[in-house]
C-alpha cells in the first residue's frame, strides 16, 4: 500500500503561481513593517492558495507482479549428435525443479530450431523474442539457453535484446569433439551444355590434425572422379554439365574416425545447365501453304538458331536460264551432311522428297547421326507416298513407319492415341480430352503399315498420324499429314499448333521435361513431393532416402494420363534420393549447404559475448546434463559465480485500487478556511 498526495487545481497553474507570489511579496511587507499577525495572515493567504490548488491524498492498493524468465531449448538437428538429446532433456528436467523453487517467478519453457526445409540455421533468439512478446521489459528476469552453442542469430549488441537482464547459455556436447567438413569457396549457378565448370572447395578437419582426406565426386547419382587432397586446402575439380535442368554434384570426403556426424562430409552443388543455342536445319523441299508455319515458330522460340533452306529450282528442273542469272543461294549439301552435320541438334525434312539434291551418302550421314545422339523431324505428305520417298533412301531403318503408297484425302480430326494421352508431347493439348477434338479438322493423311514407333495421333480407321521413335541415341519424330497450317491460320478455330510443334521439337532434343519415363522431386515448404510419369499402366513404390541415411517407402497414386504422384513431411535439411528401381532422383532439401550442418562442434564462444554484456555466463552442462544452482538476485550488475547463475528479480506491481481524500472538500475544507478566518480576526481583535 503507498500513499501519497495529488493536486487537481481549480484555475490554471499560472494564476496560482501569480497568486503565491502575490502572497510572497505580502507576506515580506507585513514582516517588515513588523505588522502584528503576520503568521497568521501569511497563514491564511496560503490557506487560501492551497484550496485553489485542491489538493487530495491518495492511497494505492499494488500487487506485486512475477519476474519472467524465458528457457529457449534448442532442438536443431545438430542436438541429435552423440549424447546431447540425453543432456538436453536432462538440464531441462533440473531447470523445471530449481526455477520453481524460487518465489515470485514466472517460467516460460519454448522449443525452436527444428528444421523446417526453410529455415537456414539454428535461431534461438528469434525464439525468445516471440516467447518474451508480451511481457514488459520491466518484468523479464533473463533468459536460460539450452544449447550446443551454434546459434546463427545471436545479437551484436546486448540492446538488441530489448531487455536488460541476464542471458545464459548452457552448452551440450563434450570438449574436444571431432568432425570433418566439406566446406564450398566457390560455386557457379549455371552452366553450358557439354561444357565443364569448375568447383572450389575445402575439406576441414576439427579436432585433427590435417592429412590426405579421399574425395568422391558425384553428379546426378553416379561418381565421376574421386581424388585425394590435403585437409585445409583448397581444390578445384571440373565437372562436365551433360544435359538442361539441375545437375547435382556431390563432394564426398571420407569419414574421419570418431567424428560426431558424417553428414556434413558430403556437399551439394546444383548447377542449372542451359544449351548456348538450339541449332535446327530446316529443309522444305518445295513451297506450300505450311511452310511457313514450320519457320515462324522456330523463328520465334529466341533459343532456336535456325537454318532454313527451301528447294527451289531442282536438278531436274531445266527452264533454259543461265545460272549466272539466278538470284537463287546455292544448296551448301557437302558442308551440312557431311562437315558440320553434328552441329545441329535438330534436322526437319518439310515435304522433301529425292530430287537429286541430296546424294544417298548423305541420307546413311543422317542415319548415323541419329543413331549417334541426333533427332529427325519428317513432316510429310504426298511426297512421303511416291516413290521418291525418303522411306526409299538409307533413313529406311530409322524411320518408324512404311508408306503404303497412297494417302487419304478425306477431312477428320486428328486424335489422340492411348498412348498419346499420356505422353508429355501431346499429353494436355487444349481441347483434345473431347470427342472429336475441339479443333479444326485435316484433309490429308499419309497411308503407313508396320509402325514400330508410339503413334501419338490417329486420323480415320485409328492410322497413325504421328509417329516417334527413338533409334540409338537419337529419335525420329514422323506427322503424316502437311495440313497442321489450317491450325496455325484459324480454320474452323484452329488448334494448338504452337504447343505441339514446341514440344514435339523440344522432345526430339531431349528436353528432360518431356521424358517419357521420368521421376522427379518437388519440395514446397515442409513438403517433398514425388512425381512419377510414365508410360505404364502402374509404378512401383518409390524409396526415399533422407540426407541421414534414413529410409521410407513412399506408395504413389494416379494424378493423371501418365501421372503418379504421393508425398511426404520432410524434417531434415540435406540430399534426399527417390528410387523405384530403375529411375532415381535427387533434390537439396533447404539451402545446398545448410549452416546448421557447417560446423557440428559444440562450442561456449559463440554465445560467450551476449552472456558477458548482460552479466550472464556461457558454460558447458556437466557430463549427465547436471546444471549449477539458480539464484534469484535482486541488485547486481553480475549474475553468475563458480556454481551458480542468477536471475534478476523485479520490483513490478500493478495498481489493483486508488484512495482519494481531498484536502479542501467538504467539511474538512470549510473548518480550516473558517478556521483561518477566525484567527486573524481575533488577532486582529486585541
Amino acid at each position: 500500500m503507498n500513499f501519497g498526495i495529488a493536486f487537481s487545481p481549480l484555475v490554471p497553474v499560472t494564476v496560482l503561481w501569480v497568486a503565491l507570489a502575490a502572497v510572497a511579496v505580502i507576506a515580506l511587507l507585513l514582516f517588515i513593517s513588523r505588522a502584528r499577525g503576520a503568521v497568521i495572515r501569511t497563514a491564511a493567504l496560503l490557506l487560501l492558495i492551497g484550496a485553489l490548488a485542491n489538493p487530495s491524498f491518495t492511497r494505492e492498493d499494488r500487487e506485486p507482479l512475477t519476474s519472467v524468465a524465458a528457457v529457449i531449448i534448442d532442438k536443431s538437428p545438430s542436438q541429435a549428435f552423440g549424447d546431447r538429446a540425453q543432456q538436453t532433456e536432462a538440464a531441462r528436467a533440473a531447470l523445471a525443479e530449481r526455477l520453481g523453487r524460487i518465489p515470485g517467478l514466472e517460467v516460460r519453457f519454448a522449443e525452436a530450431g527444428q528444421a523446417d526445409g526453410e529455415t537456414d540455421g539454428t535461431r534461438l533468439f528469434s525464439a525468445l523474442n516471440a516467447t518474451l512478446a508480451d511481457v514488459p521489459p520491466d518484468r523479464v528476469a533473463g533468459a536460460i539457453f539450452i544449447t550446443d552453442g551454434r546459434v546463427h542469430d545471436v545479437p551484436a549488441d546486448a540492446a538488441e535484446l530489448g531487455f536488460r537482464a541476464p542471458v545464459h547459455a548452457l552448452v551440450t556436447g563434450r570438449p574436444n569433439e571431432r568432425d570433418r567438413r566439406v566446406a564450398l569457396e566457390a560455386t557457379p549457378r549455371f552452366g553450358i551444355v557439354g561444357q565443364q565448370q569448375t568447383i572450389t572447395y575445402r575439406v576441414e578437419d576439427h579436432g585433427n590434425p590435417p592429412g590426405p582426406v579421399r574425395v568422391t565426386i558425384r553428379r546426378d547419382g553416379e561418381t565421376v572422379d574421386a581424388q585425394t587432397v590435403q585437409a585445409g586446402r583448397s581444390t578445384k575439380v571440373s565437372v562436365t554439365i551433360p544435359h538442361a535442368g539441375q545437375n547435382i554434384i556431390e563432394i564426398e570426403a571420407a569419414p574421419l574416425e570418431g567424428e560426431l556426424t558424417q553428414v556434413n562430409n558430403r556437399a551439394v552443388v546444383s548447377i542449372d545447365g542451359v544449351r548456348d543455342k538450339l541449332r535446327v536445319l530446316l529443309v522444305s523441299g518445295e513451297p506450300h501453304a505450311g511452310e511457313r508455319t514450320w519457320r515462324n515458330l522456330l523463328k520465334s522460340d529466341a533459343a532456336v538458331d535456325l537454318v532454313h533452306f527451301t528447294i527451289l529450282r531442282p536438278p531436274e528442273k531445266q527452264d533454259g536460264t543461265p545460272i549466272n542469272e539466278l538470284s537463287l543461294i546455292a544448296f551448301p549439301t557437302r558442308e551440312l551432311f557431311q562437315q558440320r552435320i553434328g552441329d545441329f541438334h535438330l534436322i526437319i525434312f518439310d515435304r522433301y522428297a529425292r530430287q537429286g539434291v541430296l546424294p544417298l551418302i548423305y541420307f546413311d550421314n543422317i542415319a548415323r547421326y541419329v543413331r549417334d545422339g541426333g533427332a529427325v523431324l519428317i513432316a510429310a505428305g504426298p511426297d512421303y507416298a511416291s516413290q521418291t520417298s525418303l522411306w526409299r533412301t538409307p533413313l529406311e531403318p530409322i524411320l518408324p513407319a512404311e508408306p503404303t503408297g497412297t494417302t487419304i484425302d478425306e477431312p477428320y480430326h486428328a486424335k489422340l492415341s492411348d498412348v498419346g494421352k499420356r505422353h508429355p508431347v501431346t499429353r494436355g493439348l487444349e481441347g483434345g480430352a473431347s470427342d472429336p477434338p475441339k479443333w479444326s479438322r485435316w484433309f490429308r493423311l499419309v497411308d503407313t503399315r508396320n509402325t514400330t514407333g508410339m503413334p501419338l495421333l490417329q486420323g480415320p480407321g485409328d492410322r497413325p498420324a504421328l509417329v516417334l521413335q527413338r533409334h540409338g541415341e537419337g529419335r525420329v519424330a514422323l506427322l503424316l499429314s502437311d495440313h497442321i497450317w489450317l491450325w496455325a491460320r484459324g480454320y474452323e478455330g484452329g488448334g494448338p499448333h504452337i504447343d505441339l510443334l514446341r514440344r514435339l521439337s523440344h522432345w526430339l532434343m531431349k528436353q528432360p521435361d518431356l521424358e517419357e519415363e521420368a521421376l522427379r522431386l518437388v519440395v514446397s515448404g515442409k513438403t517433398l513431393q514425388v512425381r512419377r510419369q510414365t508410360m505404364a499402366e502402374s509404378v512401383e513404390p518409390i524409396k526415399l532416402t533422407s540426407p541421414t541415411g534414413e529410409t521410407r517407402q513412399l506408395v504413389l497414386t494416379a494424378n493423371d494420363n501418365g501421372l503418379w504422384q504421393g508425398s511426404i513431411e520432410v524434417n531434415e535439411l540435406g540430399l534426399w534420393r527417390a528410387t523405384d528401381g530403375k529411375l532415381t532422383a535427387l533434390i537439396n532439401v533447404g539451402p545446398a549447404n545448410p549452416r546448421e550442418f557447417a560446423e557440428v562442434t559444440s562450442t561456449t564462444e559463440v554465445m560467450a559475448p551476449i552472456a558477458a554484456a548482460t552479466g550472464g555466463d556461457s558454460r558447458r552442462l556437466g557430463n549427465d546434463g547436471a546444471t549449477p544452482r539458480v539464484l534469484g538476485v535482486r541488485t547486481s550488475e553480475i549474475f553468475r559465480g563458480d556454481d551458480w547463475i542468477g536471475l534478476k528479480m523485479r520490483q513490478a506491481t500493478v495498481v489493483r485500487g486508488i484512495g482519494v481524500l481531498p484536502v479542501f472538500a467538504g467539511l474538512l475544507g470549510l473548518l480550516l478556511l473558517i478556521g483561518s478566518l477566525a484567527a486573524t480576526w481575533a488577532r486582529e481583535g486585541r
